[in-house]
């Protein structure tokens, strides 16, 4: 039976520093949700809050109908997996894997059955009477994910557990904890400062900042239709150019900015555009042109990213990136203009004030 887990207004300090600022999350049953930002924005907080590692200062955290707010850490029954694996460095992996089973008083015959069969899905059978150290970080990595499942939690918790592997096992070893948690039914929670590892292993993603989540959505919403400023620029979307609009015919606008901005832009591309709006675009959404509408700039260094050129411009809205195709290369001091592409940018309420 796969559980919730809800977080309502949970709000804690270290001292006087509040790193959690009213914080709510619904996390559904079997569902992963990555909580993802940069070092200091709360994420590993709330896990050790929901883990019972640290209390709040207001709010409370149930698990399907129990309130785990107060309960002591070791009777919450959550699957823990960390950044350094946390294995006991004596005890073989099929002891490793069994401790969790020995510490909820399962007998010896059946906690090394069920510990075999774990290693067996995570594909360590050869290696039950090996000592941790003996081990890859890949194959430690996996005896920790084995150890967390083979108590069959209601709740599975990761902090950075990937952190420490290779670019190539980090891919394999995501592959590996989405199908598990998958098979199963498992609610978790993968904390990661890793937008790749967040998007590709989850079913939401929660983006945090100062303690709070600025945006929680499935990551092809967060990718192509963020919700705010900070969440645009977290996922990519480098240029954001302040417009007001002063021409409406039927699906088109006409927007104007600082110093000569001049486009023409779709709602039926790009959604409902208000009178005033940011236009959000990754550098491959402002294509450089020779035409006369767009945004004026002057191209200074531009650097190859496989697919296409990237300029770095200067422009009247401030410094933006822009792109440019591999048959066409410009030179640093042109002058030339900025078109959006509609499939890469997005509207944004305006920051100021109207």
């Amino acid at each position: 039976m796969t559980t919730p887990l809800t977080l309502r207004n949970l709000t804690a300090h270290y001292g006087t520093n509040k790193v959690l600022d009213d914080l709510s999350l619904d996390v559904g049953a079997g569902e992963l949700v990555s909580l993802l930002g940069a070092s200091g924005c709360g994420k590993t907080t709330t896990l050790r809050l929901v883990a019972g590692f640290l209390q709040p200062t207001e709010g409370t955290i149930y698990l399907g109908d129990t309130d785990l707010t107060r309960l002591a850490a070791h009777k919450r029954n959550i699957g823990l997996v960390f950044q350094n694996y946390a294995l006991f460095p004596h005890l073989s992996v099929l002891d490793n894997v069994a401790f969790g089973l020995k510490q909820r008083g399962i007998g010896g015959a059946e906690r090394t059955k069920r510990a075999g069969q774990m290693l067996e899905r995570v594909g360590l059978s050869d290696f039950a009477a090996r000592l941790p150290g003996a081990l890859s970080g890949g194959q430690r990595q996996r005896v920790a994910l084995a150890r967390a499942l083979v108590i069959e939690p209601p709740l599975l918790m990761f902090d950075e557990p990937l952190s420490n592997l290779d670019a190539k096992l980090r891919v394999e070893m995501r592959v590996e904890i989405r199908e598990l948690q998958r098979a199963n039914q498992t609610t978790a929670i993968f904390v990661t400062h890793d937008q790749e590892e967040a998007f590709s292993i989850s079913d939401r993603v929660a983006i945090m900042e100062s303690g709070r989540i600025r945006q929680f959505d499935r990551p092809e919403t967060l990718y192509s239709r963020p919700a705010n400023a900070f969440v645009a620029r977290f996922v990519g979307f480098e240029n954001l150019i302040p417009l007001r609009v002063t021409a409406r015919d039927g699906d088109r606008v006409t927007a104007e900015g600082e110093g000569g901005i001049d486009m023409s832009l779709s709602e039926s591309e790009l959604g409902s555009i208000p009178d005033r709006f940011v236009l959000a675009t990754r550098p491959d959404g402002l294509r450089v042109s020779d035409g006369d509408h767009g945004v004026p700039c002057q191209l200074g260094l531009r650097t190859y990213v496989g697919r296409a050129y990237h300029y770095q411009a200067e422009t009247p809205a401030g410094h933006l990136v822009a792109s440019g195709p591999l048959s066409q290369p410009r030179k640093g001091g042109e002058n030339v203009r900025l078109v959006p592409e509609p499939e890469q940018c997005c509207i944004l309420a305006s920051e100021e004030p109207s």
